[in-house]
């Protein structure tokens, strides 16, 4: 059913070498293998599409993945363990950083022990998920204090830095974890960063980190979703929440893979679209939330835009910022749900460096006319939950305020659309498990092209819902596709240590070939000449 090819026994090494230009500019001139019919007949000969295609033929190693974790005792609620790793934690001063810059990394070891410090590129790898870039051993590590809590409740830490170092010029955009182990009794965690490059691209991958940092409870219970005395109802936010910390402690039962500690949520959502994109030699360059904030010309760079998994938190800057990229012909990709939900100003921190705290401030999404919020969801002093600005009228549909929480089957809509062509799909037709954790529905139908291309019903326990998945044109023969669901990513792939997701009682089923045929469909209608 899949008509494109990967990567695998594609490029050899050898031929790779002869391809490369004696300036370095890794163009391959020749000997493409067979089994790259994909990249050969889809994608250009130009040097910087073929980037992904020169960096994921080089050896991989599945050495990026943690082996011995360890979390403090106890619960933070019935629901949550525990997920703090005390014995070895840290941060990055930066969430994406360039070639050239330097980046500061700070570690924490408590009880305090010498540690080591590897970090990898995540990528395909021919199927090993990562390669390792830059090694540093024999660190002299320190129990650095937890931080006091702070204005509106944040947990900021100023920790002195363990490693600093320039990015070399030669790491290719991407998403790279660092591996920490404390040698005194080989526990490890991770930390994650953004390798970003401002070159022109096909595809934009936009990692969630926002989202990331607004569930982290890190170190104990300081997640944006926290109450706090005089503050607003269990459940919904009071606090602010910094990156100046380690990633742990999710509130949300969800993501429970102890082996991904420190990583934000990249690997259960984000990473199988990563995984994939590079296994096909998809010419994509990775940013961070932040820079979809700050670098508003940065998008314009490329042919079509990625939000992935659980992308529910976004600045009004971001919101504008992504619809005039639209606007000026960029494709969009919602491969992900409950997105552009929550509204958050990017706010400096303690020391006056730019972008580093959110609170929560209202929500995407205005309210119907005459409609009242139930007392359960009344939010702390100057929430303001009617904003001006409606996701759905970037994303297509948007979530559904009072039923946003749900899984189920997607299902097809309108076979006869291009989306579906070598699917074999026919009305009716549904991907098991597909829809998840969060959906979005309540289609803008006077968008320009609106169709609705899948929808069906969720359950949460007792709960019904509706998704809607939906397409619409773009006012530069661009187009914008919505999902609808968190967990498309984990359709299209399952790297090493991955594990599909279950909630609700219904079970994500892993990779389909349908998945991955609709995915390809997207993409090459979105980087078409």
């Amino acid at each position: 059913m899949n008509q494109f090819n990967d990567l695998r026994g594609g490029i050899h090494r050898r031929d790779l070498i002869k391809g490369v230009t004696a300036a370095g500019l890794g163009l391959v001139a020749g000997g493409l293998s067979s089994s790259l019919a994909f990249a050969q007949s889809n994608v250009s000969s130009s040097m910087r599409r073929n980037l992904i295609q020169v960096e994921n033929a080089k050896p991989g190693t599945r050495d990026w993945q943690l082996t011995k974790t360890r979390q403090l005792p106890g619960k933070i609620n019935k629901n949550l363990d525990n997920g703090r790793c005390p014995w070895i934690e840290g941060y990055c001063s930066a969430n994406s950083v360039r070639a050239g810059e330097t980046l500061r990394i700070m570690v924490s070891t408590n009880p305090v022990s010498k540690f080591k410090l590897e970090i990898f590129r995540t990528g395909y790898y021919n199927g090993d998920g990562g390669r390792l870039m830059k090694r540093f051993d024999d660190l002299e590590g320190k129990a650095q204090a937890d931080p006091p809590v702070g204005e509106n409740y944040v947990r900021e830490c100023n920790w002195d830095p363990s490693v600093e170092f320039k990015i070399p010029s030669d790491w290719l955009s991407g998403v790279y974890l660092g591996k920490l182990t404390a040698e005194k009794e080989n526990i490890q965690s991770y930390v994650i960063f953004i390798v970003r490059d401002d070159r022109p691209c096909d595809l934009l991958f936009q990692c969630s980190d926002l989202t990331w940092s607004a569930y982290n409870r890190w170190p104990a219970d300081f997640s944006i979703y926290t109450s706090h005395p005089g503050g607003s109802t269990t459940g919904f936010p009071s606090g602010s929440v910094s990156f100046d910390r380690p990633y742990g402690l999710f509130t949300h039962p969800v993501n429970k893979i102890k082996a991904s500690g420190g990583s934000g949520e990249f690997l259960p959502w984000e990473f199988p679209l990563s995984f994939w994109l590079e296994q096909h030699g998809y010419d994509v360059s990775y940013i961070s939330n932040v820079d979809t904030h700050a670098d508003p010309k940065g998008l314009l760079r490329t042919k079509g835009f990625i939000s992935v998994g659980h992308d529910e938190y976004w600045s009004v800057e971001m919101y504008d910022n992504v619809s005039k990229a639209r606007d000026e012909g960029v494709n969009l990709a919602f491969l992900s749900a409950n997105a552009v939900f929550c509204v958050v100003p990017m706010l400096p921190s303690s020391k006056g460096v730019p972008n580093r705290t959110i609170r929560r401030e209202g929500w995407f999404n205005p309210l119907p006319p005459g409609a009242k919020l139930p007392p359960n969801m009344i939010h702390q002093k100057g929430f303001k939950p009617d904003f001006d600005r409606d996701a759905a009228r970037l994303m297509g549909a948007r979530t559904p305020l009072l039923a946003f929480n749900g899984s189920g089957d997607w299902t097809c809509a309108k076979p006869e659309h291009w989306l579906f062509e070598g699917t074999g799909m026919k009305a009716g037709d549904s991907i098991k498990g597909l829809v998840g954790w969060e959906m979005h529905a309540e289609p803008a139908m006077d968008l320009p092209g609106m169709e609705i291309v899948a929808k069906g019903p969720t359950m949460a326990g007792d709960k019904k819902g509706e998704y809607t998945a939906t397409v619409y044109n773009g006012p530069k023969g661009n187009v914008v596709f919505n999902a609808a669901t968190i967990w498309w990513a984990n359709g299209l792939s399952s790297p090493p240590g991955h594990q599909t997701p279950v909630r609700h009682g219904v079970a994500q089923q892993g990779v389909d070939e349908r998945v991955q045929q609709i995915t390809h469909n997207l993409f090459q209608r979105m980087i078409k000449p």
